[in-house]
């Protein structure tokens, strides 16, 4: 983040205490939010991590090569910093099975709420990582300032992630397909990589299904990427892919030929 010109902050969310990378140069302007993947969640099938600090920050590493005036990065609960209570544990259900709960759906709000405030916040362009990408979603159907969505790997379905997987649901967090037919207006761009064995495109074509409308939604394969390695090196032309709606189809107007209008006949001239 450093060379990036990106500067710490800790904003305090709830009961949480979120770790936030920076650089606001505009004020009333709009802002880029990079939100972390779920991090280092468990360290195997059975066995919970008791720190979910990822190890490779991606959402960090494309939030430092976005050239845009105001960029920010946003860590999940439990990464980085802990509560605001300094004295109290991150319950690791933060990052288990309540990871997509309200709670923390209510924090990560209340740290852009305190971004928009702090800096003069116009509007919200959000970009998810994996996990990131499921908070991104459900903060935009949430929000009404948060103008355009972008998912890197997103993991928009946690319920049929988890059958993929063959692991328990989170019964405990909400799922943005779930809202998905709230965001059938909102531009966005779903990137998914043809190597990711993770959160496999197909997760990302059913968010899209159910938006009830491709109008404004598009999916990216970047075939050589996989969940988190490929990605970093092409965001800045990713980035510059469009993310917008397309113009509905014009209503069909029955065309009339034009016909000039039939003078009357001329009477006959009396002979004098």
């Amino acid at each position: 983040a450093s060379p990036a010109w990106m500067v710490k902050r800790e904003i305090a969310a709830g009961p949480f205490s979120l770790t936030a990378h920076e650089r606001m140069h505009q004020n009333h302007a709009p802002a880029t939010v990079y939100i972390e993947g779920d991090g280092l969640a468990w360290l195997s099938r059975n066995e919970a991590s008791l720190d979910p600090t990822p190890k490779n920050p991606l959402a960090l590493n494309l939030a430092a090569m976005d050239k845009s005036p105001n960029v920010a990065y946003l860590a999940r609960p439990c990464q980085y910093s802990r509560m605001v209570d300094k004295t109290a544990a991150c319950p690791l259900k933060y990052w288990t099975g309540e990871r997509f709960s309200p709670e923390v759906l209510e924090a990560m709000n209340s740290a852009l709420e305190n971004m928009k405030r702090q800096y003069d916040i116009t509007e919200f362009h959000l970009v998810g990582f994996s996990g990131g990408g499921n908070i991104a979603a459900l903060l935009a159907a949430k929000r009404s300032d948060v103008k355009s969505l972008r998912t890197v790997a997103g993991n928009l379905d946690h319920r049929t992630h988890s059958e993929y997987h063959n692991v328990s649901y989170l019964k405990d967090s909400l799922n943005a397909i779930d809202i998905a037919g709230q965001l059938a207006d909102m531009p966005q761009r779903h990137f998914v990589g043809g190597q990711d064995h993770i959160v496999p495109p197909s997760i990302s074509a059913k968010f899209v299904q159910a938006l009830g409308s491709d109008r404004c939604a598009d999916i990216t394969l970047v075939q050589e990427a996989d969940h988190d390695i490929g990605w970093a090196e092409k965001w800045p032309e990713l980035l510059k892919m469009p993310v917008a709606c397309k113009t509905p189809k014009a209503e069909q107007v029955e065309f009339v030929p034009y016909e000039a209008p039939k003078k009357a006949p001329r009477e006959p001239l009396e002979k004098p």
